[in-house]
């Protein structure tokens, strides 16, 4: 009885539900938006890309306390214009400058320029992390050198 009981309450409430939504979800689409909506989606598939030249650069041997530079050059090969937004090295002796918040076209370069003040001895590896609004959202850049102590005699083959 109690089966009999719940069959016919699940049946009327499905019943229930069934015949009382008298306007159909359909009938309250608006074309319009459902454009907009398509146009905005397919704006926010396109991303930009960056791409660079090189993603390492060597300084080879250089003496303790020189400073050094070095530019790493980019083209937003992506479909939407590129926004760098941050730009961090892995420590304070590198100092990253990069185009702040200036959009980068599709198909246009950029440039990003890197010093480094040449502390620290014997190899020395940086990594600089670009914050942009690309799929990723970072790009790793490398700097490395040999840093003779300052005083030393340069490294070379013994004879």
């Amino acid at each position: 009885m109690k089966r009999i009981t719940a069959i016919f309450s699940l049946l009327f409430v499905v019943a229930l539900v069934s015949f009382s939504c008298k306007d159909k979800a359909s009938n309250k689409i608006v074309a319009d938006n459902v454009e907009s909506a398509t146009n905005r989606d397919e704006a926010q598939k396109k991303l930009p890309v960056m791409n660079f030249e090189k993603s390492e650069h060597d300084f080879g041997t250089i003496a303790q306390g020189t400073p050094q530079e070095t530019t790493f050059k980019f083209t937003n090969t992506g479909d939407a214009p590129l926004i760098i937004t941050d730009a961090k090295s892995s420590c304070g002796c590198t100092v990253p400058e990069y185009p702040k918040n200036t959009p980068i076209a599709p198909g246009e370069t950029g440039e990003l320029l890197v010093k480094f003040n040449g502390s620290g001895q014997n190899q020395v590896t940086k990594t600089i992390t670009v914050t942009a609004n690309t799929e990723k959202g970072t790009e790793m850049l490398r700097i490395k050198a040999f840093v003779n102590p300052a005083g030393a005699t340069p490294a070379g083959p013994v004879k």
